[in-house]
């Protein structure tokens, strides 16, 4: 008889209370027999107390695992009790104890948990079943079955235990014996355990196992398809040497060998610097040597490849006749005599040295006044290439210089990329929104451009991935943002800034005629004999339809009025649409924007200013005005810091003239003063008020009146110098829209009157001025007309 057999007929009396050992991620079943690796303080004296008395102990299985001290509610109500067949002492200190279940217990109470647990237990005996029924008996075969089937899967079962399920005919002891075999989880485990019924136990046993039976199932079958395609590829390998071996005994080229040779011949063509040829080769001669198979040859290969595929020595011929690049320049761009002018410079000293550097422009201005559409017309007027290249909300570093090769799925920088694109060595290369490049813990991509535009180092661009150098000294750059605040001034150092200011209304109506509509009728497939547009309503659409500095705006809305006329002829009507002022609302609707209104007579306190906006130039009235009060100064229009210290600035002024104007003393103490900028939901800050400002206020306390037809602009000191402007082209229009007959602009921006077109000066008089003085003089009327 076997020590288990032995185990089970002695009836061996269980006592109502017992040391209870806490056991982490196993649960003992009866019958069971199983060695503890016992370390815990608590749990050693509860083996030492079992071992001293009957040997009898309560194993228990804890809820947590990681539960290192475990309490009375860490702890599951239902245990096997066990008897220690075996105890030895290790080095460490530890005890290894075998233990074998004999019967199930639930614990009543907890009778201490110091210096070990020790409960009161009742003894669970399954629940009473009748003689082995056809069913009982089917459902008993078919886990014996399912066992057989799991062991033939590859399950590991001891072959004494295979011997004991064969034998076992009571179901309950079955379950158990199965149960305590299968390796389930704890709480699975303890379930099964806390099951009285052993028929509902087999059940679940039942369909744990079929589970079992059909991972293994899926198990097996992916082992035989890995194995098959191992076998395939071994079959295969083996094939193709074969196949090699019988090539080469017909002097016949394998696919291989005539890959190499047709790199090698790729290689020669390029024509590359000896420097990068040497690296190819090299790496042909790697290539050769792997099998080609392997994924460091794929590697190999497309870096060869990129090698092989780059305009090492192709690039296309300048265009150098200026007559012909400036008539190309013409035909793209209205105006921009400047940015024009700059390019046929460029091309008269390539005429006369070929082996100029490119020069590494930078075109600045508000959206829309066609900054990326003019270096395609550069490129035309060369006759090179053209690739452009967004860097907004770039981010990463790598995507200039792209990736090392030891990284999986590296590949060259957007630079080279671009470069392998265009396919020659020369292209205009326009990278879009310098002014919004982003940084982060990947780099930062403003740093990396550094190289790529600096004349003295971009003849030998190093790109990661390439590992060579490539020169990019022939690439003509040109860069487009919308500010220049945002570039770094190392980036900002390397470019040549042109500034494009945007359009004045007369160009935009130029542009509308000459490219706009054009464009938009070829679009809506209609013609000039389906819609006609007068310039007085073109201006209407610039003026009270759109807001801008570019032309966008003005595109989408010519755009809008060619889809009604579209629409007119596609419903029959064949008439044709003469688009005028007076009907110009029918096609657009209410305007979108209203000018400022035009001042009908001289007034006290109210003066013209003149303003640059990112939609170009404006004129804003400033009106002062003088109450009984304290002296106090009030300031409103949703007015910046600037605008607000040029009002004290100038107050100070005229007080400190106050004798020389007229003004009595007692004046400004015994009065308020208000200074307001109407349209005073739209924020206004700058420079250029201050002149303004003073002539309102010298108005207001002098009480003459100010000329309705003199506009000014130029910021003021406190000693009463004017200080210069910018954008006098931009406000010299928006003056000479609203009638203006004077300007009085700071002496200092003289020089820049020769850059306002002739049409603009025309009926217009300039008043270059020094001080606030002269000011006066020429903006204040001689009679004084006392208000207050």
């Amino acid at each position: 008889m076997t020590d288990f057999e032995i185990k089970e007929e002695q009836e061996i009396e269980i006592p109502t209370s017992l040391p209870i050992l806490p056991v982490r991620d196993v649960v003992i079943f009866p019958y069971m027999i199983l060695p503890l690796f016992v370390g815990r303080d608590v749990s050693i004296k509860a083996i030492e107390a079992a071992a001293g008395d009957n040997k009898l102990i309560l194993l228990v299985s804890q809820k947590e695992m990681s539960v290192e001290n475990p309490l009375v509610d860490d702890l599951y109500a239902v245990g096997t009790v066990g008897t220690i067949l075996r105890m030895l002492k290790l080095p460490d200190g530890r005890l290894k104890v075998l233990v074998q279940g004999l019967s199930k217990a639930r614990i009543k109470n907890f009778q201490q948990t110091e210096p070990f647990f020790m409960g009161e237990i009742e003894r669970i005996v399954d629940d009473l079943q009748p003689d082995v029924s056809l069913e009982v008996e089917a459902l008993m075969r078919n886990v014996k079955e399912l066992v057989d089937k799991s062991l033939a899967l590859g399950k590991s079962f001891l072959p004494d235990i295979i011997v004991l399920i064969e034998n076992i005919e009571e179901p309950g002891r079955l379950a158990d014996l199965v149960a305590s075999n299968l390796g389930l989880k704890a709480e699975q485990a303890q379930e099964l355990l806390e099951e009285t019924d052993p028929i509902v136990r087999l059940k679940k046993i039942s369909e744990i196992l079929s589970h079992e039976v059909e991972l293994l199932l899926v198990q097996q079958k992916i082992q035989s398809d890995v194995k098959g395609e191992i076998d395939k590829t071994q079959r295969e390998y083996f094939l193709r040497e074969q196949l090699k071996a019988i090539q080469k005994e017909l002097g016949e080229i394998d696919e291989k060998t005539e890959e190499i040779l047709e790199l090698r011949d790729k290689i020669k063509k390029a024509k590359m610097p000896d420097k990068v040829e040497k690296e190819a080769l090299k790496q042909i001669s790697r290539l050769d040597k792997m099998h080609q198979d392997s994924a460091e040859a794929g590697t190999i290969r497309t870096y060869i490849d990129w090698l092989v595929e780059l305009p090492w020595s192709k690039g296309t011929k300048d265009n150098l006749n200026l007559k012909k690049a400036k008539k190309v320049l013409d035909e793209d761009h209205y105006d921009l005599e400047k940015i024009k002018e700059r390019i046929l410079e460029y091309l008269g000293v390539r005429k006369l040295n070929p082996k100029m550097k490119g020069p590494i422009l930078c075109f600045v201005g508000p959206p829309g006044v066609g900054k990326t559409s003019l270096g395609k017309s550069i490129a035309r007027s060369l006759g090179r290439e053209f690739y452009r290249m967004s860097l907004g909300g770039m981010r990463d570093e790598a995507e200039i210089r792209g990736h090392r090769r030891t990284y999986v799925g590296a590949m060259p920088g957007r630079i080279i990329q671009g470069i392998k694109t265009a396919g020659k060595n020369n292209p205009v290369f326009m990278l879009d929104e310098v002014d919004k490049i982003g940084m982060d813990f990947r780099g930062d991509p403003a740093s990396a451009l550094l190289e790529v535009l600096d004349p003295e180092q971009n003849y030998a661009f190093a790109d990661h991935y390439l590992g060579v150098p490539f020169d990019l000294s022939k690439v003509m750059f040109i860069t487009t943002a919308n500010l220049i605040d945002t570039i770094p001034s190392p980036l900002r150092d390397r470019m040549e800034i042109l500034n494009l200011s945007g359009y004045t209304a007369e160009e935009k109506v130029g542009i509308a005629k000459n490219y706009l509509i054009p464009k938009q009728l070829k679009e809506h497939g209609i013609t000039t004999k389906n819609i006609s547009i007068h310039d007085s309503a073109l201006k209407q659409v610039i003026t009270h339809y759109t807001g801008e500095a570019g032309v966008r705006s003005l595109e989408r809305e010519i755009a809008n009025l060619c889809r009604k006329v579209a629409r007119k002829i596609a419903e029959g009507k064949d008439k044709k649409s003469a688009i005028t002022v007076s009907n110009l609302s029918k096609y657009l609707g209410v305007p979108k924007y209203l000018p400022e209104e035009e001042i009908k007579k001289n007034e006290i306190g109210v003066s013209t200013g003149l303003a640059w906006t990112e939609a170009g130039g404006d004129i804003i009235y400033i009106e002062a005005t003088i109450m009984k009060g304290k002296g106090a100064l009030t300031l409103t229009g949703q007015l910046g810091d600037v605008m607000k210290e040029s009002a004290h600035a100038a107050l100070s002024y005229i007080r400190s003239r106050s004798k020389s104007l007229g003004i009595s003393s007692s004046l400004f103490s015994n009065h308020d003063i208000h200074i307001h900028v109407p349209a005073g939901a739209i924020p206004k800050d700058g420079p250029s008020a201050g002149i303004t400002m003073a002539t309102a206020l010298a108005s207001a306390f002098t009480g003459r009146a100010v000329y309705k037809n003199v506009a000014m602009t130029g910021e003021v000191t406190l000693r009463g110098r004017v200080l210069p402007i910018g954008g006098l082209k931009e406000k010299s229009l928006a003056a000479k829209r609203m009638g203006i007959q004077k300007v009085i602009i700071p002496k200092r921006n003289e020089k820049d009157l020769d850059e306002i077109p002739k049409y603009i000066k025309k009926d217009m008089k300039f008043i270059p001025v020094e001080t606030v003085d002269e000011v006066l003089k020429n903006a204040l009327s001689k009679t004084t007309k006392k208000t207050r």
